[in-house]
């Protein structure tokens, strides 16, 4: 074999090795059969558990709602005129959506630098970081999937003032995560995974 194939070879291997998986999985409303397809996501569910305090169950329908499990997610395009792109929405990004602020304050406090949003362990330990900061402030249940989406979504200062009330989509939305959650719940108990 050539040189310059051997070294392509090596590149193309090492390329596909670096790549990261951040299609959703295939089945978003069976939770058994995501944990099934993509095992390391439960493994990060527990451990974030077992840090924060943060059920399994929460978590996955936060992560459903927000970027329905895709690792590199991103808000749309805004634009002018309906032609001219303005940039996104919001800075969020990966599989919480976290926003830039809030992301490089988790790194500060407890991530550390190398942490990514678009790795399931860090976008898992973040929203437990995020949810516990809410229970801790704001006196959430770490269970309360409804009020635990409300603040994430809308920010600790906007979920203390009630932000929220004035934002009736919002408030479907934050029903429907609580929903989900009880589904995970009981689909991850009749699995045994939880």
């Amino acid at each position: 074999m050539s040189r310059r194939l051997r070294a392509l070879a090596l590149f193309l291997l090492v390329a596909a090795c670096g790549s990261g998986n951040f299609s959703a999985p295939r089945n978003l409303d069976n939770a058994c059969a995501i944990v099934s397809e993509r095992p390391k996501y439960l493994r990060a569910m527990k451990n974030t558990e077992r840090k924060w305090g943060i059920p399994v169950y929460v978590q996955m329908a936060t992560f459903y709602q927000e970027s329905k499990f895709i690792g590199d997610a991103r808000t749309p395009f805004q634009y002018v005129l309906n032609v001219i792109p303005m940039g996104r929405q919001s800075s969020a990004y990966g599989y919480a959506q976290a926003l830039d602020a809030t992301w490089d304050e988790y790194r500060d406090t407890e991530g550390g630098r190398g942490a990514r949003r678009d790795r399931i362990q860090d976008a898992t330990d973040f929203m437990g970081w995020y949810m516990n900061g809410s229970t801790e402030m704001l006196g959430i249940s770490k269970t309360d999937a409804r009020a635990q989406y409300l603040a994430y979504h809308e920010g600790r200062a906007g979920y203390r003032r009630g932000s929220y009330n004035a934002k009736p989509w919002l408030l479907r939305v934050s029903s429907e995560v609580a929903a989900r959650a009880s589904t995970y719940r009981s689909q991850l108990t009749a699995c045994g995974k939880i």
